[in-house]
């Protein structure tokens, strides 16, 4: 299907193509990003290298750590995760509530000691440690149906329920110590000899402090002790008697065993030291993290979600609210970010307390190797890039320095890159489209009133009625203008020779023949022959026909001549019509005529003589055209303000295509007239004149209704108020 587009709008079509500016500084700017990001990937890298340089060939930072075991069990090999703040030592255990995601169960797997192999385990525990503040903490959730505390009287402590606690202290001596209590309360707690064969206690230990707390399950134990007096080595037991008369051990479930230091498990504290060192680092950008060869956190140092927007607010400044602004904010950035995408202002952080820390980065480090990799949020919202250096001691890899960045940063370079590149886009393009839009619309303006100016010099008949002005713009319009002009001027000429060649035809013509039939009347008058006679007859019937055809030339140059003087005046059409038809009954009796006059005045203005003329030719026509015995019906109407007659007859049809050309001068399709009488296909030239002069429109068309075949012409004319 074909659409018809102006000159203005394939402009701006064609102007779309502008389009492509935003697209490519687009792809541009997202090329830039991936610069960017590669950038702060090396930057990363740089900054873990930095600070893994300052942690080489430092073994006393990790020797209170299990870096040097070649692998570390769970449950056995402990981690003493950073607390938030203090532990109340009630043994109602709520200030744990927090940490439940990292406590450990111990049962049967961990089993330590069994009396009798067939009696059942019935004990169990849930078990954690934690650092806060230079201590300690620790707590211990027993299920024990039957709870066995110590006796009163006894000076033994290990024959009831008890916790023994072993470690190898700072200063490499093996310790155990022990909780005995009594009832709930406060615990009592006493140092054992190193020797795991004596349980005699060697002084109570008030440093190691708590709660006792029976419940319905069992009992719960809830310590802290200094971290001056745990080291790298570290185990908890706990004992289980189920009979209060003889005291027999049942059973014993615990991290490790606690009779050698070889036995022990370990525990990772996070060193104060490496966090000393790395937290310098938390002012930047960067989370920093410090983990042994194992992946246990020993230091961290930083917040990717409040650091996310440091770039960000880099990037604010101060800006005065103007108008543009304004505009910038309500209505040009929310379209912007219908594309872009900002950076959250929170987001899921899985690592934030994480002990232990894997990936492809960290493997890579603990090879010996410089890693990076990139990750996405749980959530989708943050990507976040890590980088890994490896730290070093005696040609071995002991540990990992990981820094970890937000693209945010980037995200944030890339949407004001973008957001600048789109106004300075938009700018271009609205003045772009804005000066094609005005360059277009001054072309198609100006071909308009070519055309114009062409309609306007050639009527519907071809006549020449005004001439083209010449435009003097020296382009290919107003070459085209000047062409128009040029060939509109001669067609007037030529038009003018051919309206004027009738009359001068009638004049030259005149003369001649009135010497013909002047001497052809002579001759009559003289006594002739039959044959000569006959040629002397001939001769006069040329002579009439050629003086009919200089009367019809003549009638109708006169006409046009007339019209372009005559005086109009107001008159009632409906009167002249019914006059004339009722003089076209009287002169054509044989014929019978349908008339269909509405009862309106019909004011018009005009001539009515020519109205009357107009008649005379359309009758004459339809009468000629008219099969024998058929009517010829004549109708007069008003719609809203116009008059519209019809002339129809019975007969032969137009041929096609010339509905429009039989109004034209000398144009004729009669074979041969009434009469003999010669046809120029002058009267409904003469129709037309007459419709024009008053401002009307006449068209002929074929009847083809129920089986008649005939043609109609309507005439419409416009009507004046009747006031």
């Amino acid at each position: 299907m074909y659409l018809p587009l102006g000159l203005r709008a394939k402009v701006v079509i064609l102007s779309l193509f502008l389009l492509c500016l935003p697209w490519l500084g687009y792809e541009y700017v997202w090329e830039m990003e991936k610069y960017l990001r590669h950038g702060q990937e090396k930057t990363l890298e740089g900054t873990t290298q930095a600070l893994a340089t300052a942690l080489h060939e430092r073994p006393k930072l990790f020797d209170n750590q299990a870096s040097f075991l070649k692998q570390v069990e769970k449950g056995r090999d402990l981690y003493a995760y950073p607390i938030a703040g203090p532990i109340q030592l009630d043994g109602k255990l709520a200030d744990w509530n927090l940490y439940q995601h990292r406590t450990l169960n111990y049962a049967d797997n961990h089993l330590i000691y069994q009396r009798n192999e067939s009696d059942p385990i019935n004990i169990s525990f849930t078990h954690m440690v934690g650092k806060y503040g230079g201590y300690l903490y620790g707590y211990f959730e027993v299920k024990d149906p039957q709870v066995v505390f110590r006796s009163r009287k006894s000076l033994r402590v290990d024959r009831n329920d008890h916790l023994v606690m072993a470690t190898q202290s700072p200063d490499g001596q093996f310790r155990r110590y022990i909780i005995a209590n009594t009832q709930s309360g406060w615990l009592s707690a006493f140092e054992l000899p190193a020797d795991p064969t004596q349980s005699t206690p060697v002084e109570p230990e008030s440093r190691i402090q708590g709660q006792w707390l029976q419940t319905d399950q069992g009992y719960n134990i809830e310590f802290r002790l200094p971290l001056t007096m745990v080291g790298s080595k570290l185990g908890f037991a706990i004992h289980n008697v189920n009979d209060s008369s003889n005291r027999q051990l049942v059973n014993v479930i615990g991290t490790s065993a606690t009779d050698s230091v070889a036995s022990l498990g370990t525990v990772l504290v996070p060193s104060p030291e490496i966090e000393s060192i790395i937290k310098g680092m938390s002012h930047n950008s960067s989370r920093i993290w410090v983990v042994d060869n194992h992946g246990r956190v020993l230091a961290k140092s930083g917040d990717i979600r409040t650091s996310s927007n440091t770039w960000a607010d880099d990037l604010t400044t101060s800006q005065s609210s103007s108008f543009w602004q304004e505009i910038k904010q309500n209505y040009i950035l929310p379209l912007y970010y219908k594309i872009l995408t900002r950076p959250p202002q929170d987001f899921i952080d899985s690592l934030q307390d994480s002990t232990e820390l894997t990936g492809s980065h960290i493997e890579k480090a603990l090879s010996g190797k410089q890693g990076s990799t990139w990750r996405l949020t749980p959530d989708n919202k943050a990507v976040v890039l890590a980088a890994a250096s490896p730290i070093w001691i005696d040609d071995k890899v002991m540990g990992v320095v990981i820094a970890e960045e937000t693209t945010h940063g980037i995200r944030s370079l890339r949407n004001r890159a973008l957001e600048k590149l789109f106004n300075v886009i938009l700018t271009i393009m609205s003045m772009g489209t804005l000066a094609l839009f005005i360059f277009a619309s001054s072309i198609s303006s100006r071909i308009r009133r070519l055309r114009d100016q062409a309609e306007l010099a050639i009527d519907s008949q071809g006549r020449v009625r005004q001439q083209i002005v010449a435009s003097k713009n020296r382009d290919e319009i107003g070459d085209l203008s000047r062409s128009f002009s040029n060939i509109v001027s001669r067609l007037g000429q030529y038009t003018h020779y051919l309206e004027n060649m009738s009359s001068r035809l009638s004049h030259e013509l005149r003369t001649p023949v009135a010497v013909v039939r002047s001497s052809l009347e002579h001759l009559g008058l003289q006594q002739l022959d039959e044959p000569s006679q006959k040629y002397v007859n001939r001769a006069q019937e040329g002579v009439n026909r050629l003086h009919l055809i200089l009367n019809n030339l003549s009638e109708a140059t006169r006409l046009e001549a007339s019209l372009t003087q005559a005086e109009s005046c107001r008159f009632s059409l409906k009167k002249v019509i019914s006059g004339c038809i009722q003089g076209y009954q009287i002169t054509f009796p044989e014929q019978s005529f349908n008339v269909h006059i509405a009862d309106k005045a019909m004011p018009c203005q005009g001539v009515p003589e020519y109205i009357a003329q107009l008649m005379d030719k359309l009758i004459n026509n339809a009468i000629e055209f008219s099969d024998k015995g058929s009517a010829i019906t004549v109708s007069l109407t008003q719609l809203h303000k116009q008059a519209i007659l019809k002339v129809s007859n019975i007969g032969p049809l137009l041929p096609k295509d010339m509905d429009s050309q039989i109004f034209e001068s000398m144009v004729s399709i009669r074979p041969q007239g009434v009469n003999g009488k010669p046809h120029l296909g002058l009267g409904l030239y003469i129709a037309r004149l007459v419709t024009d002069f008053h401002h009307g429109k006449i068209k002929a068309t074929n009847l083809l209704e129920d089986n008649i075949k005939g043609v109609e012409i309507c005439l419409t004319l416009p009507l004046i108020d009747e006031k």
